[in-house]
């Protein structure tokens, strides 16, 4: 299936009241899930997490690809002025996006997204780069050995425990084979052209995500921001992170 077949229809989780906030979630966790700690938010935001399509309410279409997800979020939530937000793949998929939709992007904000390709030729860079694609590409490797393994290079944190949460299997299933994250190569050119303000966040605690996050911000002319202490699963520190939103969200004029 096409990902930009108009039968594709995004599911999309709301909460809250105020202006509006769309959440692209990376590749494991789907809307509802990847952005829990944010409901405080909704106090004065309406925050709209689209499910990518293969997770949660959203139908599979084929495998995961930034470049068609990117079409398919621009058409149904960036049909109107929004703060945009992506974590990890989806940071991707939010930097394809805003540059589809620039005249209704209010803010671009992007979590630790995985664009190996500004770096290239560093090694901390190409050593995180290889063992991600191996990882997406390996058939003999099961979801759940890969989960492990996807932990360990991302750095997230997280003890799995047995049994293994069935949404952490199903969302590694849908990385398995998904298109490699080194393949992106978003129109910087563009992102830094666009009107809108653009701030990229990393969690300190692995250099290959400090030198990618740096290199965006230098090409792109964005605002940098480090918010520590759950590694690679940014949002979940919570009150810092959604502190760093509001506060760029304010400043960037249009709230």
């Amino acid at each position: 299936m096409d990902p930009t077949n108009s039968d594709v229809r995004l599911h999309v989780h709301r909460w809250g009241d105020g202006p509006p906030v769309v959440l692209v979630h990376g590749g494991i966790l789907g809307g509802r899930e990847a952005w829990r700690a944010q409901r405080p938010l909704t106090e004065r935001w309406t925050l709209l997490a689209p499910d990518r399509p293969g997770h949660g309410g959203t139908p599979a279409a084929g495998r995961q690809d930034f470049e068609p997800e990117a079409r398919l979020l621009a058409d149904q939530l960036l049909d109107r002025p929004v703060h945009l937000v992506g974590l990890s793949y989806g940071g991707i998929v939010s930097m394809y996006a805003a540059a589809l939709r620039p005249e209704h992007v209010r803010s671009l904000t992007i979590v630790e997204p995985p664009l190996f390709g500004i770096a290239r030729g560093n090694p901390a860079v190409d050593w995180v780069s290889a063992a991600t694609r191996a990882l997406i590409e390996d058939p003999d490797l099961s979801p759940a050995a890969a989960l492990a393994r996807f932990f360990d290079v991302e750095g997230v944190p997280v003890a799995l425990g047995e049994p293994v949460p069935r949404v952490l299997i199903d969302g590694m299933r849908r990385l398995q084979g998904a298109r490699p994250p080194d393949e992106a190569a978003p129109p910087m050119e563009l992102l830094r052209a666009a009107d809108f303000p653009i701030l990229v966040i990393s969690g300190g605690h692995m250099e290959s995500n400090e030198i990618i996050c740096d290199a965006i911000a230098e090409q792109t002319g964005a605002e940098r921001a480090v918010c520590a202490g759950m590694g690679h699963l940014v949002p979940d520190t919570g009150a810092p992170f959604n502190a760093l939103l509001e506060k760029f969200f304010e400043q960037s004029g249009a709230a």
